[in-house]
């Protein structure tokens, strides 16, 4: 499978959106390493977004971290059930617990959101693993809060919430600490971007670069 292509026809137009891609954005990623710029190439595909080639940005040791801990068949866990229905041809467990009523009765107790109390239920919960944020600036916040605290053990994290409360600061935050990840700076991110981001690892993983 090629970003997601099955078919002859599927294949041939994967192939030659990628090609576009290519001839779009190729001397912005110039500096990228392979690895790194085919995920870049990913995300633009997913997106029809050129932008991201700009607005992507990945800690030095976020793609090997990541490949680790995917090779190991460790834990995904994704901050919002849309995210994770996107995620195809891993081999471990990908989880969501966003609407878990354990999840839903922390979130009220505590009164913060569903999604940061995923995160911490998930952390309560012995995760080891690759944390992948589309959507939800609150659940990045949290998972910077437990790690910090050594009560999250985070191989990498792919945060790229989407919004104008909240989604960038928490990007610029996360930036700030040791954590491998994968942002894209301002407000933009989001669902497609997150899933873009995950699959190319995932491919990579197992069989090297697209």
């Amino acid at each position: 499978m090629f970003m997601g292509a099955s078919t002859k026809q599927g294949y041939e137009i994967a192939h030659k959106s990628r090609e576009i891609v290519r001839s779009l954005i190729g001397d912005k990623t110039a500096l990228l390493s392979p690895e790194e710029k085919s995920i870049v190439e990913r995300i633009v595909h997913s997106t029809a977004d050129v932008e991201y080639a700009d607005l992507t940005i990945m800690t030095s040791d976020f793609v090997l971290e990541s490949v680790k801990s995917l090779k190991n068949e460790q834990e995904i866990l994704t901050d919002i059930n849309m995210v994770r229905a996107g995620i195809n041809k891993y081999s471990g467990s990908v989880n969501c617990y966003i609407s878990h009523p354990k999840v839903i009765k922390l979130a009220k107790e505590n009164e913060i959101t569903r999604a940061a109390a995923a995160m911490q239920y998930a952390a309560e919960n012995d995760f080891e693993g690759i944390v992948v944020i589309g959507n939800a600036p609150t659940a990045l916040y949290k998972i910077m809060e437990l790690v910090e605290e050594g009560m999250m053990d985070v191989k990498s994290v792919i945060g790229v919430p989407v919004g104008f409360v909240g989604a960038a600061d928490s990007k610029e935050s996360i930036k700030k600490t040791n954590i491998p990840s994968l942002i894209t700076s301002g407000p933009k991110g989001g669902t497609p971007v997150a899933v873009a981001a995950i699959n190319s690892l995932i491919g990579i993983s197992k069989k090297g670069i697209e």
